[in-house]
Parts: C-alpha cells; sequence; structure tokens
C-alpha cells in the first residue's frame, strides 16, 4: 500500500471537485484522513439539552444555516511498519435512511489508490453503523483478507448484545438501523474480533484505549513516534464541544458521562499540544486544542500541500 496522493494520469473517473483526502505524517507514521461523505441531521442533534435559540445562536455565530448540521464522516488509514490499519470503515449504504451524501469509503479508497486487501487491521471506535457500515458491503468485504483482525473494545460487543437507547435522542428508524447493523456486524466477523478491556497496542505507536461514554466501549486512537502524536477521537469531540462541551448530541447513549469523557478529552488534548482528528469535526479535521476560558477553542492546522 501507498498513502502517495499524487494524481495519477490515464485514472479517469478517481478525482473529485473537492478534496477527500488528506496526508499528515507522524513521526514514522504515515497517517491519512479519507472523508466517507457528510450525515445531514437535525440541528437538535447538537444539543437536545439546551433550548433552540441556544443552538441558533452558535449556529448564527458559525455562519450555518438554522435548520440542518452536515456531520463530517472521517475516516483515518494509518501505516505502521508492515502493518496497514483502518480506523473505523464508514457508513456503507443503508437505503431504508436516504443519506446519499455519506457512504463514500470505498470509491475514496480506489481513488487513493488503497487496496482493501493490504488493510491487516481494522480498529473500531464503536459500533454506530457510521462506523462499521463499510464492512458490512459486499464489495467492500469480498476484497479484505481473510486473516483480517477487527480490533474494538469488549464492552462494546456485549452492549450491542442487548443495547440501550433510553437516552439518545435519534432522528426516527435511527435506533433499528444501528440495531441492524450491530447484529449484521456480529455474526459476519466474530471469528476475527480482538476485543480488548481498557488499552491495546494494534501496532508500534498505534494504541487503542477505550474512553465509554458516548457507548460504553467507545475507545479513542493514539498514534505517536518521536516527538509527535495525534489522537483520532471518534465520537467523544463534535464541532459544538469545544465551546460547549456539556452539551449533549442526540447519538450518546450515556450523554453525562459523554460530556465528563469530552471535557477530560480536550483538557489532555490542550495540556499535550498533539493534533487531533474526529470522526465528525469538518474535513480535513486535523488541528489543535487551546483552553479559552471555560471552554475550549479549536485551531486547524495550515493545510499542507
Amino acid at each position: 500500500m501507498s498513502l502517495d496522493i499524487a494524481p495519477r494520469p490515464g485514472r479517469p473517473g478517481t478525482e473529485e471537485l473537492v478534496p477527500s483526502r488528506y496526508a499528515v505524517r507522524i513521526g514514522k507514521v504515515d497517517v491519512l484522513v479519507i472523508s466517507d461523505g457528510v450525515l445531514p441531521l437535525p440541528t437538535e442533534m447538537l444539543g437536545h439539552n439546551v433550548g433552540a435559540a441556544a443552538r441558533a445562536t452558535w449556529l448564527n455565530d458559525m455562519f450555518l444555516p438554522p435548520d440542518a448540521f452536515d456531520w463530517a464522516l472521517n475516516v483515518l488509514v494509518v501505516r505502521s511498519g508492515n502493518q496497514t490499519i483502518l480506523v473505523d470503515s464508514g457508513l456503507g449504504a443503508d437505503p431504508n435512511l436516504n443519506l446519499s451524501r455519506a457512504g463514500k469509503l470505498t470509491q475514496r479508497l480506489e481513488a487513493a489508490g488503497i487496496d482493501l486487501a493490504s488493510v491487516t487491521d481494522v480498529v473500531l471506535t464503536h459500533m454506530h453503523m457510521d462506523h462499521i457500515g463499510g464492512l458490512l458491503e459486499d464489495d467492500f468485504k469480498d476484497k479484505l483478507r481473510p486473516d483480517l483482525r477487527i480490533h474494538v473494545a469488549a464492552a462494546e460487543v456485549k452492549f450491542w448484545e442487548s443495547p440501550d437507547f433510553s437516552h439518545v435522542h435519534m432522528p426516527p428508524g435511527f435506533p433499528d438501523a444501528l440495531r441492524s447493523a450491530a447484529n449484521r456486524f456480529a455474526k459476519a466477523y466474530s471469528n476475527q474480533l480482538r476485543q480488548f478491556d481498557e488499552e491495546h497496542e494494534v501496532a508500534p505507536g498505534v494504541v487503542v484505549r477505550r474512553t465509554g461514554g458516548h457507548t460504553p466501549g467507545h475507545s479513542v486512537v493514539r498514534i505517536a513516534s518521536g516527538s509527535e502524536a495525534l489522537t483520532f477521537a471518534g465520537d467523544a469531540i463534535f464541532a459544538v464541544g469545544f465551546d460547549h462541551p456539556d452539551w449533549y448530541n442526540g447519538f450518546e447513549h450515556d450523554p453525562e458521562e459523554s460530556a465528563r469523557v469530552r471535557i477530560r478529552l480536550l483538557q489532555e488534548l490542550a495540556a499535550s499540544g498533539e493534533q487531533l482528528v474526529a470522526t465528525h469535526l469538518p474535513f480535513p479535521s486535523v488541528g489543535r486544542v487551546a483552553v479559552d476560558g471555560d471552554a475550549f477553542r479549536w485551531v486547524p492546522v495550515f493545510w499542507d500541500y
């Protein structure tokens, strides 16, 4: 596998009008952020524990429309030593939800010159369908190697045997779709799961750590090499979470714990100064965290050509 992203002459149809991949090097580890598209959702999903006026003020301050918010979907490809690691697998395709602007990972991996057969490991931050959906598509899973290792927290696998949706605030249809995707995933990949309790080294410099909160087994991935480090925060951090880390988004199964996890992680990142990528931060989602009074400030990296 190569993370070379230079355009290749004679490869029709692989380039898009907007960028969908962004390369970062962390010491000796290559990282590629790939966009799986965007997920348009009601703005209430940004913070269902606050009033509509508060959400409208934040959206207005961010120059965003008041009626809908596009949640970015970001995935990582990491190369460490002789291992190629996919962190999450995007949404895939669920025709019942009519989410045509997401589920682009297969074509964008191909456009980046990444052969799915070269992937040795998959790390799942959690088992929501926008993180496992790609693995459920036939044209995706048929290209995977038979000895693929899938790393996921044991608490996450256990949770989806009988998931609790009593504290979420999702649009209609989503709970059923999430249950269905998790069940299909468990049946398809049970023999390839490598479950861990709290922390696990996937490859040299690539460590996955369970945080809980968003789901009981939600995890983050930290990549460290030399003096550099980057954390993929999964769904622990959302765009609104810098200004309002105590707002609950609609997909959190334990909103109170999610807020505690978010604040603790933002504090850690602000103190270390290391880079951050998260699933639902605007692509390419690479930046750092600064403390801003009682809240935080997102500092995106300058685009590196």
